[in-house]
């Protein structure tokens, strides 16, 4: 518990600069599973059992709102990963407004902490930062 006072006091504190902006980042599935389909039978089965493949859809994005405006940013991917990760960070970073500084808060994902991550955020280290939730 202390750990988030600290960090809605760190953000708080940081949300009364007017050069930064906020937003909360998170990945999600969204996924289909089909289980209807379409066929005759005929009037003298009751109760058919009808067997068919299960098909399975499913569709991941990233996603990030910014605090203030509400203002969401999303990309669809196939997978969660660093590099995926990272196209999501640029293409976050091309919505921000421009002069102010864009602060992420995340979760521990381990992609979020990838080592190929540290150069191009060390980089753009002037226009975005990573801040991480508790564990």
């Amino acid at each position: 518990m202390k750990r988030i006072k600290a960090l809605l006091k760190k953000l708080r504190s940081l949300a009364k600069k007017t050069k930064l902006d906020i937003c909360f980042g998170d990945e999600c599935h969204f996924q289909q599973h089909g289980s209807r389909c379409k066929m005759w039978v005929s009037p003298e089965d009751k109760d058919p059992v009808v067997k068919h493949a299960p098909t399975r859809k499913s569709i991941s994005l990233f996603g990030a709102v910014y605090a203030t405006t509400g203002k969401m940013v999303s990309m669809v991917t196939t997978i969660f990963n660093a590099e995926t990760f990272l196209s999501f960070l640029k293409k976050l970073l091309r919505s921000k407004t421009r002069g102010r500084k864009l602060l992420v808060v995340l979760d521990n994902a381990k992609y979020h902490h990838a080592v190929m991550l540290k150069p191009w955020l060390e980089t753009n280290k002037a226009k975005i930062e990573l801040l991480f939730l508790p564990p």
